[in-house]
């Protein structure tokens, strides 16, 4: 039996070493979360995007904003004309606080009962509304005692309920995961039941096949965001303050551009299981590097650059954007070209890979 035992060891660890493949996920999964865990990823929020609007200017406000900046709380990114365009700002995600320092700064500052400014805080990702509050509890510069400094408004989830958080980013996750995989088996299924040997037969050329294998995947994928939009409301109560149609249009530029992914996925597979494998490779740095997780705005500058080329990042700020600002899709035009380009390069890579397969 011991001899039996060793032989069929032996077998399957020849097997694994002539499959590189799943030689290669053995070493680059653990690799490529050690690296994201240890260097890409951090809970402790530094530097969030803000804007200010200084309507006293004197020198104790913007001594006020040198010190919130000081912090390393926030990073004032831009100047803003008051209230309203902090407001616009924020619905359009082009920052996560606004700090409003009023003309009667000085005076609430003499009078020491009344905060001398106010806090607007995207709300949307509880771990940066927490940061940001801190800024409501620092001390005047100058003074050693905490005042009441700011009043903090918290937009879009002044509740702080998760689920309102993590609903609209798990529409792209999902749809990314089964977009990607079903894609990616499609092809590689044609493969295995000799069936691509008779497409070679037919006038349909490389890119026409995969257009059309990607199809119904499109309508799967929108149906797919229907039923998770009305489970959301019905059991979390989750909001829906945009149009549904900006939705179902930002979650077509996301699915398009997952879908070209598990095309060029299916390409390097020989294997359903092969594609099941590099699929995981996938979906791994894309939660953990797209803000699904994690605050975007703790991971260090060269991984949010890698967080850029990645659609679901995009998707995520572009579903909050939609279900819980009601931005639409004219406020958020700057995260659908990156899905744009994605979409093309990939349908580019996976049809010219899949004609030299053909040859």
């Amino acid at each position: 039996m011991l001899r039996r035992l060793l032989a069929i060891a032996f077998k399957e660890i020849r097997q694994l070493k002539r499959d590189r493949l799943t030689f290669g996920m053995i070493v680059g999964v653990p690799l490529l979360q050690i690296l994201l865990f240890g260097y890409a990823i951090d809970l402790d929020v530094r530097n969030v995007n803000a804007a200010v609007a200084d309507h006293a200017n004197t020198s104790l406000s913007r001594q006020v904003v040198a010190a919130a900046e000081a912090s390393q709380v926030v990073n004032v990114t831009r100047a803003a004309s008051g209230p309203e365009e902090l407001e616009q700002l924020l619905n359009e995600g082009r920052i996560e606080v606004g700090i409003y320092i009023p003309a009667d700064f000085e005076r609430r500052v003499i009078d020491g009962n009344r905060p001398v400014g106010q806090l607007l805080i995207n709300g949307s990702d509880p771990t940066v509304e927490g940061i940001a509050r801190r800024l409501a509890e620092m001390p005047l510069p100058g003074q050693s005692q905490p005042m009441p400094l700011f009043a903090a408004r918290t937009y879009y989830n002044p509740e702080n309920r998760s689920p309102v958080n993590i609903v609209p980013a798990l529409i792209g996750v999902i749809l990314h995961m089964t977009m990607v995989l079903f894609t990616a088996i499609a092809i590689v299924r044609e493969r295995e039941r000799g069936n691509l040997e008779l497409l070679i037969t037919t006038p349909v050329s490389p890119a026409e096949l995969m257009l059309g294998k990607i199809i119904p995947y499109i309508i799967i994928g929108l149906i797919q965001v229907t039923l998770i939009v009305w489970v959301s409301q019905w059991l979390f109560d989750v909001p829906v303050r945009g149009q549904l149609l900006d939705l179902y249009l930002v979650s077509w530029f996301f699915i398009m551009a997952s879908l070209a992914l598990g095309l060029t996925v299916s390409t390097f597979a020989q294997t359903q299981f092969q594609a099941i494998q590099l699929t995981v490779f996938t979906f791994l740095p894309s939660i953990l590097l797209s803000g699904f997780m994690f605050p975007f705005e703790g991971m260090p500058r060269l991984a949010q650059w890698l967080g850029e080329l990645i659609p679901l990042t995009h998707f995520v700020r572009m579903s909050r954007g939609v279900l819980l600002r009601g931005a639409d899709i004219v406020e958020l035009h700057r995260d659908i070209w990156p899905l744009l380009i994605f979409f093309f390069v990939f349908l580019v890579i996976a049809t010219l890979r899949f004609k030299k397969r053909l040859d």
